[in-house]
C-alpha cells in the first residue's frame, strides 16, 4: 500500500469536507451556523477555499493512494488559530448564526492537529498512524515542542491510538460544552 501525503488543493474540497464531518460530527454545525446536511457540506467547502480559517485548504493535507484521497488532516499552530477564529466569528456572526462562538481548541506554543480522518473503506490500514507522524514532521519543521490534539472522552479507540503514538492527556477540555481529553505529545 503506497500512501502519499501532500497539500490539499482546491479541487480537493468535495473528498476532503464528508471527512471533516465525519470526525466533527456537531462541531460542523457550529462551525458553518448551519443545520441541514447539505447547507454544512456547502458551507465547509465555501469555508474550505477560503484562506483565513481553520478549515482552509491551506491547514489541509490529503493522504492519496494510487490518486484517490484515503483521508484527510487539518493542522495548524495554536498561535494563528487565535486570529483563524476570530475570522470565523466574524463570518459566522455576518451570517447571523445563533452562535458566532468558536471554543479555543489549542494552546498558543502547541501545534495543533484539529481534524485527521479516514475514509471508512480505507480504516485499519494505518493511514491515520502515516497522517499523525507527518504532523509530527510539520510540527518539528515549523520549530514547535508540542503537538496536541482532543478527542472525546468515549472515543476510546482514538485515544488509545494517540497513546500509542506517544501522546499523553494532559488536562480536561470543552468544547460546544461536549468534555474532551486534550493530549500532548513532546517533539
Amino acid at each position: 500500500m503506497m500512501i502519499t501525503v501532500r497539500n490539499a488543493k482546491l479541487a480537493d474540497g468535495k473528498y476532503v469536507v464528508p471527512l471533516i464531518i465525519d470526525a466533527i460530527g456537531d462541531i460542523a454545525n457550529r462551525m458553518t451556523g448551519e443545520s441541514e446536511p447539505n447547507a454544512i457540506v456547502s458551507e465547509l467547502i465555501h469555508l474550505f477555499e477560503r484562506t483565513d480559517n481553520r478549515h482552509s485548504h491551506l491547514n489541509t493535507y490529503v493522504a492519496e493512494q494510487n490518486g484517490k484521497v484515503v483521508g484527510t488532516l487539518v493542522l495548524y499552530s495554536g498561535d494563528a488559530a487565535t486570529k483563524m477564529d476570530a475570522n470565523l466569528e466574524a463570518w459566522l456572526q455576518k451570517k447571523g448564526a445563533e452562535t458566532p462562538k468558536v471554543d479555543k481548541e489549542a494552546h498558543e506554543d502547541e501545534y495543533y492537529v484539529d481534524t485527521v480522518c479516514i475514509n471508512p473503506e480505507f480504516r485499519g490500514q494505518g493511514i491515520g498512524t502515516i497522517l499523525l507522524k507527518f504532523s509530527e514532521q510539520v510540527a518539528r519543521e515549523k520549530g514547535y515542542k508540542k503537538l496536541s490534539l482532543n478527542v472525546e472522552n468515549e472515543k476510546e479507540k482514538a485515544r488509545h491510538l494517540y497513546e500509542r503514538m506517544g501522546f499523553v492527556i494532559t488536562e480536561p477540555w470543552t468544547i460546544i460544552d461536549e468534555p474532551f481529553h486534550h493530549m500532548v505529545k513532546p517533539l
